[in-house]
């Protein structure tokens, strides 16, 4: 049973890691293309529109990529995870399926208008099918968060004599206070990674000496994002997410911070450390005395419990892999605030053309909003286990007891092999539409 689980959760980890790469880009550059056409309809400067149309081409495959690697991670609920399915269908099932049926046909059925519609529609009514398509990317994203949350914190819920979850109130699904903090962190975060990669094509333009004119335009609105979403990550979304955690998980926030045995006149925040779950400690840790309780409760002195005042068996199940994601994503996130804030000084001084350091630094963290998004689900979702459901359902009682440990491996290895290809593929395509860059540049 155990090896069964393990390939059952590798497989839909992997599945819905590689998933992510691409909704994370299409939620955030979504908003920056209307802002471009936006600035086309304000200004009638072409270059705005022909930025709005080279970056609609790399929204368009990402949308394209996250269709078809969406798809296998949604059988797996019939499949590896069939009893979940079976239990929790009646509540999930509910925004999965407004997912599908309302967001996602309403961003896939106007991105061909937007696509090929401009000389029909006239570019006011372009701008309103883009709009669209922003407001049904951000909607789907709402939507599976909405579903999310519930896991992590359930609400408006029964369960019945055989087991089964129903809904007992709709509106509570929504109200729930898990979500709103979690879905306003989640799409600041996707804005993190779409100004990250618009800031460095822009500054790979520059630095290339090609389409100079589209780089300076693109790393400026990508370093203006950026900052503000930055920011917006860590505070207030990034704050109010793991003020939920310290009070409707504690037993969590205390693996995620490496807290293993409470401090009675305040916690301190630990900047590096390596956790020693067997010996239930932090190795070579750097730490500053008495910030965490500040930071968490306003307070100097406040006690925040530490992993033994619960029991083990109620304990996440990978302590390590839960206080290194966090750390991960913290520490990125801190580095993507003094980046950008740098960037933005320098624009304001009119410098940032010409400081080559900050170009190079943009162009090579272009990767790592895709891994501080990674890490920072891999935090949440490591967090609520050994739950499925949080303290009503385990994951080892949402498995499909008829999907063999062999069956489950030989597809995942399948998946990779698949996932690896297209994503080589993407990786193409890509790379010659930012070489041929916006077509209007004068060569």
């Amino acid at each position: 049973m155990e090896e069964m689980l393990f390939y059952d959760r590798m497989q839909f980890a992997f599945t819905i890691t590689f998933h992510y790469l691409f909704p994370q880009l299409t939620m955030g550059l979504s908003l920056i293309i209307i802002y471009f056409k936006w600035k086309f309809l304000r200004t009638q400067n072409e270059q705005y529109n022909q930025a709005t149309h080279f970056w609609m081409k790399i929204f368009a495959l990402n949308f394209a990529m996250g269709v078809v690697t969406g798809i296998p991670m949604e059988f797996q609920f019939g499949t590896n995870w069939a009893k979940f399915s079976e239990l929790t269908g009646g509540i999930i099932g509910q925004t999965l399926a407004m997912e599908g049926m309302f967001s996602f046909f309403l961003e896939s059925s106007f991105l061909g208008l937007f696509l090929f519609g401009e000389k029909l529609l006239g570019h006011k009514w372009h701008f309103v099918t883009g709009l669209l398509i922003f407001i049904g990317s951000w909607a789907s994203g709402f939507l599976i968060i909405a579903t999310h949350s519930w896991m992590q914190y359930p609400v408006g819920y029964e369960i019945l004599a055989n087991g089964k979850f129903v809904l007992n109130n709709f509106a509570a699904l929504f109200t729930n206070p898990w979500l709103w903090p979690s879905y306003f962190h989640n799409q600041a975060a996707s804005m993190v990674t779409s100004s990250f990669v618009v800031a460095g094509i822009g500054a790979f333009y520059i630095l290339s000496k090609k389409n100079v004119s589209f780089g300076k335009l693109f790393l400026k609105t990508g370093v203006i994002f950026g900052l503000a979403s930055s920011l917006i990550v860590a505070v207030p979304t990034g704050d109010l997410l793991a003020k939920n955690v310290v009070k409707y998980q504690p037993v969590t926030f205390a693996a995620m911070e490496g807290i293993f045995h409470s401090e009675k006149e305040g916690s301190e925040i630990v900047l590096i450390g390596q956790p020693d779950v067997k010996d239930k400690k932090l190795d070579n840790k750097i730490a500053v005395p008495n910030i965490l309780s500040f930071l968490t409760y306003g307070n100097w002195h406040s006690e925040i419990k530490g992993l033994d005042q619960f029991k083990e068996e109620n304990h996440p199940t990978n302590i390590s892999g839960l206080y290194y994601a966090y750390h991960i994503m913290v520490g990125l996130g801190t580095v993507f605030i003094g980046l950008m804030a740098f960037a933005v000084f320098q624009l304001i001084r009119k410098k940032l053309f010409e400081t080559k350091w900050i170009l190079w630094s943009l162009l090579f963290m272009l990767p790592f909003p895709y891994i501080a998004n990674t890490t920072g689900w891999y935090t949440a979702e490591l967090g609520r286990q050994p739950w499925l459901v949080y303290n009503l359902l385990r994951t080892a009682e949402g498995a499909s007891p008829t999907v063999s440990s062999g069956n489950t491996l030989f597809t995942l290895l399948g998946f990779i092999g698949l996932y690896l290809l297209l994503g080589m593929l993407f990786l193409l395509l890509v790379g010659k539409i930012i070489n041929k860059g916006p077509q209007t540049e004068n060569k």
